[in-house]
């Protein structure tokens, strides 16, 4: 999987929404291929605009970045309204994002 493709589906995460390590797989064109998303984010660099802390683990928990911090993600994701549970997780039901194909991901990616 090219960590461009990665990327490109990160970036129309909309803000205040997230997504999981498999949905960003699938939505690449590697549907199986969670543990390579999260490779391709730990590669970013710290001064990317690419909003990584968009993604989440399957159960809507935050998984940890090598050089990131849970508390950073965490913060970016309040500050953007998304909220999370007494157990620390993300409701996906109400705060997981749900891309429109035709208007969101092109399907050469």
């Amino acid at each position: 999987m090219r960590h461009e493709a990665v990327y490109d589906v990160v970036r129309r995460i909309p803000r205040g929404t997230v997504a999981t390590y498999g949905q960003v797989a699938a939505l690449a064109g590697s549907a199986g291929a969670a543990r390579q998303v999260g490779y391709a984010l730990a590669a970013l660099p710290a001064s990317t605009t690419v909003p990584w802390h968009r993604v989440l683990n399957a159960r809507g928990s935050i998984s940890p970045r090598p050089g990131g911090s849970i508390v950073t993600q965490r913060l970016r994701l309040e500050r953007e309204g998304v909220t999370f549970g007494q157990d620390g997780r993300v409701d996906l039901a109400t705060s997981g994002w749900t891309p429109v194909w035709n208007e969101s991901v092109e399907r050469s990616v």
